[in-house]
């Protein structure tokens, strides 16, 4: 029993020191179905990893797939809109270091959910003109849009009147809705 215990302590420090130095970690799970896939966290581990890898008849391994298996949950999205595989994914950890929260959204939202083109060896995430807000709803940015006076001076004695969401409703013909990261987000792309 008392072995176990140091078993399970080791285990979790290493899990823990693992962690701590690194933030994406990906699989590469191979089309041969005689090859067994690994985990990596860096273009040069899957490098080292893949140039050895041999199926059961002692074939080099070459196509794989790759999948998301942990990071950070924006990380995550941006995994999945820009449809990582393995021709790009060196490019993506570069640009899950270099790119900032923005950026990185701007792109999830461009590509994923607007249909944009990017590649990752050549564009630039700055490119895109997207108008982002980080709200819960249309009807708080209609609210925001009456208090900046996107509408024209309003008085505040008719503001009462107004119908907040009717100005949601309109907005949404040109805004959308999005949670990432657990963050909701309003974003138009113009």
């Amino acid at each position: 029993m008392k072995k176990e215990t140091h078993i399970t302590t080791n285990s979790t420090h290493l899990i823990h020191e693992i962690s701590d130095h690194f933030e994406i970690l990906l699989h590469a799970q191979p089309y041969d179905i005689s090859a067994n896939g690994f985990y990596f966290r860096s273009f040069e581990e899957y490098q080292q990893k893949s140039s050895a890898l041999r199926n059961d008849y002692g074939d080099l391994v070459e196509e794989f797939e790759i999948q998301f298996i942990d990071g950070d949950d924006l990380d995550c999205d941006l995994f999945k809109a820009l449809d990582i595989h393995q021709g790009n994914f060196d490019a993506f950890f570069t640009a899950c270091e270099g790119w900032d929260e923005d950026q990185k959204i701007k792109v999830i939202i461009a590509v994923g959910e607007a249909g944009y083109s990017f590649d990752l060896h050549k564009d630039d995430p700055d490119d895109f003109d997207i108008d982002l807000y980080e709200m819960d709803s249309l009807r708080d940015l209609a609210e925001q849009f009456i208090e900046e006076g996107l509408f024209g001076e309003i008085p505040e004695n008719i503001r009462f009147y107004l119908d907040y969401d009717a100005i949601a409703r309109d907005l949404g013909m040109d805004y959308n809705e999005i949670t990432l990261a657990g963050r909701r987000y309003i974003y138009r792309c113009p």
